[in-house]
């Protein structure tokens, strides 16, 4: 069913199922280990639920606000409120503690914390009408935060949440961990995908400049639809990551995205002029002499034939200006039907292989070098 609640027919499920989708994601990939230990520190902490609240709202607590991460209807809602009125013991949460920011960053406990914001606030955030208890204790029914006894208002405020705070001690300059603990936890009972979780977990300036980026005419006109997964931001951060640390690059092509974007979360190592000239300069060029066509050797965008080509052209940008737009069209054509460059791009899954990356790389930076 739909939002609206009207069926939607088997074409329109295809085309739902067909949009924006890329050939060798990182969600298909089968190279997901964590390649070394972690040194970790853990802690718990006890809250009061106002305090909590007054977190929440300072931004000292940061909760990932995803569009459907909020699942809790108002009955389960009322559920966990009126559990509190009454003394009974609900779950902790889960936090992580900022390294540079020392903010806490909620890993687990999102709809307790959200229901706790809207209940105090006295707005249901999901329908945007007063919170109201509903199917609860006849004395609790249809209570709102104000209009709460002044005792169970106070009893309430004085409740204990318990908090597990962790920290990632080594290695110190990715906060990687977190996004291990975040994948396995997840939040509202929704599988996120890699780049959500990253979107959590390193929220900062360099996030916000990824979906600036992500609003490019040129690329809108390329990727299509904006993907409400995050896809089209992962490809520009895969771009970025392979262009200015690519010699260091080690599979799994997932890991090595997360430390490139937790150890620039702060744009402390590539500032913004640099990177969006790298994208912006590229990808201008490309939709110029390819079109929408770009990258899609098929009938989708293919992630490898992606970075090979933007990385391929922006190394030869830095040489100055490409003024043969039909000639780019033609070595690109080339390079497609060339025997070596499909081997490492559209004859294979994997493509995350660090030979795969390097030599499809190698490969599409020389011929471009003769524009």
């Amino acid at each position: 069913m739909s939002d609206r609640g009207q069926t939607i027919t088997t074409q329109e499920q295809e085309t739902i199922k067909e949009e924006n989708l890329i050939e060798n994601t990182l969600e298909e990939e089968p190279d997901e280990k964590i390649i070394f230990r972690y040194s970790i520190t853990s802690y718990g902490a006890d809250y009061t639920l106002d305090s909590l609240v007054r977190r929440i709202q300072d931004g000292s607590i940061y909760v990932p606000s995803f569009q459907r991460a909020y699942v809790w209807k108002i009955n389960d809602a009322s559920r966990f409120i009126e559990s509190l009125l009454l003394g009974l013991p609900v779950p902790g949460i889960f936090l992580s503690k900022e390294q540079d920011t020392h903010k806490l960053l909620v890993i687990d406990g999102l709809q307790r914390l959200r229901t706790l914001q809207y209940f105090y606030e006295g707005i249901f955030e999901p329908t945007k009408r007063e919170f109201a208890l509903k199917n609860v204790q006849s004395k609790l029914e249809g209570a709102t935060y104000k209009s709460l006894p002044s005792e169970y208002r106070r009893s309430l405020d004085d409740s204990i949440l318990h908090a597990t705070i962790v920290k990632q001690d080594e290695p110190s300059d990715d906060n990687s961990s977190i996004y291990y603990i975040f994948e396995r936890l997840n939040t509202g009972g929704k599988i996120l995908t890699s780049q959500e979780i990253r979107a959590c977990i390193y929220h900062g300036e360099f996030k916000d400049l990824l979906k600036e980026l992500n609003e490019n005419n040129s690329w809108r006109d390329i990727f299509g639809k904006y993907d409400s997964r995050m896809r089209d931001e992962e490809l520009i951060l895969r771009f970025l990551a392979l262009y200015f640390n690519g010699d260091n690059y080690h599979k799994p092509m997932k890991e090595f995205l997360n430390q490139f974007m937790g150890k620039n979360q702060r744009l402390n190592l590539h500032s913004p002029p640099q990177i969006r000239q790298a994208f912006e300069q590229t990808i201008e060029v490309i939709h110029q002499s390819l079109g929408e066509r770009a990258f899609k050797p098929k009938k989708l965008i293919n992630a490898a034939v992606f970075d090979a080509v933007m990385i391929g052209i922006a190394r030869r940008l830095e040489q100055g200006k490409i003024d043969k737009s039909d000639t780019l069209k033609d070595i690109y054509q080339n390079l497609l039907d060339d025997e070596k460059f499909r081997r490492f791009t559209v004859d294979t899954a994997r493509t995350t292989e660090e030979n795969a990356v390097n030599s499809r790389i190698e490969i599409a930076t020389k011929v471009f070098a003769a524009l």
